[in-house]
C-alpha cells in the first residue's frame, strides 16, 4: 500500500503486535480509538438535503489526542486562543533534554518523572530570569512535552516557547533585544542540577519504580553510578533564533503543541511485513530520508509515547499563567505600545469553522448543491 494512514498500520499489524506485547490499558484505548475513528463505531451524524432529500452521513472521530486524524481542528482552536496572549517582543525557542542514559528510568515512572522535568524547567528559567545579572524581570513561557525523536525511538525532551522580556518587581518592562538573555553554560548545569536533585528525592522517598532495563538501578550502587554518569554529561540546551512577527510565533506554537509521534504525511508505504516512512537525519543538516521498520515495531514505537492518562502536556508559566495572564499581558500590551490580536474563531461552531479555515461549507448537498438541514439522527453503533 503507498501512502497509508496510521490507522491502516494498525488495522493491518496490531493484532500481530498482541502477540508479543501487552500494551497498557492507556495504550490500548489509543489504539482501539485508532482503528475505529471515523467508521461508524462511534456513531454517526446523518444530514438530508432540504431540496433533493439526498442523506449526507458524518462518521465521529474518536478525539483522542494521539490519533492523527483529530489533531486539527483542536491545534487550530488552540492557536486561535493564544493569539490573544501573543505580544509584539522577542521570543525564543528553548528545548531542553536528558542523557540517553535516563530513558529506561524516565519510561518506568513516566508520570513522576515528565513531571520532574516540567518543574526542573520552570525552576531554572524562573531563578535565571529574576536574576539582575540577567534580565531580572518575571517572564511568561509555555513547556511542551514531546516523547519522541524523528525514527520514533524514545526521547523526551521540553520545548519551550519563552518571550524574551518581562516585567520588573516595579512593573515595568524590560528586555534585552532580539539577542537570547540566558548564558546557555549557565542554563545547562542549573537545569541538571535541578532534574538530579528531583531524582535523588524520588529515590530517597521511595517513589521510583524500576521495570525491564532500569531493573538494575534497584540497586543503590548501580543507581549512583548512574548519576555520576549523568553529572558527567553536559546538558546543553538547544536554542533557536527570535521570530518574526506576533504571527509566525501563533503559527509555530501549532507547530509543537498537538504535534504527535508520527503523521500520516510522513509514512511513504507499507507492505506485508514493513512500514517506511521520513525521518530527518540532523547527522546531515536535517536532511529527509527512507527508514524501514516492521509493521509491528511500528505500533510498539508509536504507542511508546502515549502520555500518561489525564497528563497534561501543555503548561503555562510567570506571565501566561491562567490565573493571572489576563492582568499581566494586559499591562505588558501597554508598556509596549503593541496591539491585541483577537481571536477569529471564538464562539463559532466545528462547521464555520471549516468554512473559515478550509473553505469547506458542510452544510452543502453533495449531489444538488441544495440546502443541508441540521443533523436529524444520531446513529450510535456499539463496538
Amino acid at each position: 500500500m503507498v501512502n497509508p494512514t496510521v490507522q491502516d498500520i494498525f488495522h493491518r499489524f496490531y493484532p500481530l503486535y498482541l502477540e508479543q506485547y501487552s500494551p497498557s490499558p492507556q495504550q490500548a484505548k489509543v489504539a482501539h480509538c485508532i482503528i475505529n475513528c471515523k467508521t461508524g463505531a462511534y456513531g454517526a451524524n446523518v444530514q438530508f438535503c432540504e431540496d433533493c432529500g439526498h442523506p449526507q452521513i458524518h462518521y465521529n472521530s474518536c478525539r483522542n489526542r494521539c490519533c492523527p486524524m483529530c489533531q486539527a481542528l483542536p491545534k487550530e482552536k488552540w492557536m486561535d486562543k493564544r493569539r490573544e496572549d501573543v505580544l509584539e517582543a522577542p521570543y525564543f525557542h528553548v528545548v531542553f533534554t536528558v542523557p540517553q542514559e535516563l530513558n529506561s528510568l524516565i519510561y518506568s515512572n513516566q508520570q513522576l518523572l515528565y513531571d520532574a522535568l516540567y518543574h526542573s524547567v520552570s525552576a531554572t528559567i524562573n531563578e535565571l530570569t529574576a536574576d539582575t545579572k540577567h534580565l531580572g524581570a518575571r517572564v511568561g513561557y509555555i513547556c511542551v512535552l514531546h516523547t519522541w525523536g524523528s525514527e520514533m525511538n524514545y526521547h523526551p525532551h521540553i520545548h519551550v516557547i519563552l518571550l524574551g522580556g518581562g516585567l520588573t518587581a516595579k512593573n515595568q518592562w524590560r528586555d534585552k533585544g532580539e539577542e537570547f538573555f540566558l548564558p546557555v553554560k549557565i542554563l545547562s548545569k542549573l537545569f541538571r542540577g535541578k532534574y538530579m536533585d528531583e531524582l535523588k528525592r524520588l529515590w530517597n522517598e521511595k517513589k521510583l519504580q524500576f521495570h525491564g532495563s532500569s531493573e538494575k538501578y534497584r540497586n543503590h550502587y548501580a543507581f549512583k553510578e548512574l548519576l555520576n554518569t549523568c553529572y558527567e554529561k553536559d546538558w546543553i540546551p538547544h536554542c533557536k533564533k527570535t521570530f518574526n512577527g506576533a504571527q509566525s510565533v501563533i503559527n509555530y506554537l501549532g507547530k509543537y503543541t498537538h504535534r504527535i509521534a508520527i503523521s500520516n504525511h510522513r509514512i511513504i508505504r507499507m507492505d506485508e511485513n514493513t512500514v517506511t516512512y521520513y525521518v530527518k537525519d540532523y547527522r546531515e543538516e536535517g536532511k529527509w530520508k527512507e527508514y524501514t521498520i516492521s509493521g509491528i515495531e511500528f505500533i510498539r514505537r508509536f504507542l511508546m509515547h502515549v502520555p500518561p492518562k489525564r497528563f497534561v502536556r501543555i503548561r503555562h508559566y510567570g506571565l501566561l499563567c491562567t490565573r493571572s495572564k489576563t492582568k499581566h499581558i494586559t499591562l505588558c500590551r501597554n508598556l509596549l505600545g503593541c496591539k491585541q490580536y483577537l481571536s477569529k474563531l471564538k464562539d463559532m461552531e466545528a462547521p464555520q469553522i471549516l468554512e473559515t479555515l478550509y473553505g469547506i461549507n458542510v452544510t452543502v448537498c453533495k449531489c444538488c448543491g441544495g440546502h443541508l438541514g441540521k443533523p436529524q439522527q444520531r446513529i450510535p453503533l456499539r463496538i
